[in-house]
């Protein structure tokens, strides 16, 4: 990579961030505006119980990078709620299972809405030719994002524990 190309992908990168902070301003109010707030890292869990339901506690912890008991004690809140529940795996009853209940499913729908409708009324304010851009923009990012690293045979994406598009 050349030194301009460095740059400017240095550029994007800055861009990228700051527009991810944007992001979660807009995001966060949608999460505030819940009948039922959740924390970042509740937040966290219930998207990785969405991309794949029914995940063990230490598939859960492995993705968050965290702790099982830190872990535990975030999927005890989410029961609470009644987002979550917990059930022994058939195959060991050491292990526990950890499921999205339909009021967690329905809330995750109502987020995304919310985020949606944030995200549209920012871009419907961009010239046709500028969204058309960030369209293509956007599916390149995910697609550098799905690309499998030689290394580690795995997707960045998978890595950190989320599916993309």
């Amino acid at each position: 990579m050349s030194a301009e190309s460095q740059e400017k992908a240095h550029d994007a990168a800055r861009v990228a961030s700051e527009a991810t902070e944007l992001m979660e301003v807009l995001w966060g109010r949608g999460r505030e505006l819940a009948t039922a707030p959740v924390s970042a890292s509740q937040l966290k869990v219930l998207f990785i119980l969405d991309d794949e339901d029914g995940v063990n506690l230490r598939t859960v912890t492995d993705r968050l990078g965290s702790t099982p008991p830190s872990v535990s004690r975030l999927c005890d809140r989410l029961e609470a709620v009644g987002f979550v529940h917990r059930t022994s795996s058939p195959s060991s009853r050491r292990e526990l299972r950890v499921w999205l209940t339909e009021s967690g499913r329905s809330f995750m729908r109502d987020l995304r809405a919310r985020r949606e409708r944030e995200l549209h009324a920012v871009i419907a304010r961009m010239p046709p030719r500028k969204r058309a851009m960030l369209l293509e923009g956007l599916a390149a990012f995910q697609e550098a994002a799905n690309r499998v690293d030689g290394d580690t045979g795995e997707a960045e994406h998978e890595r950190l524990g989320f599916r993309t598009a």
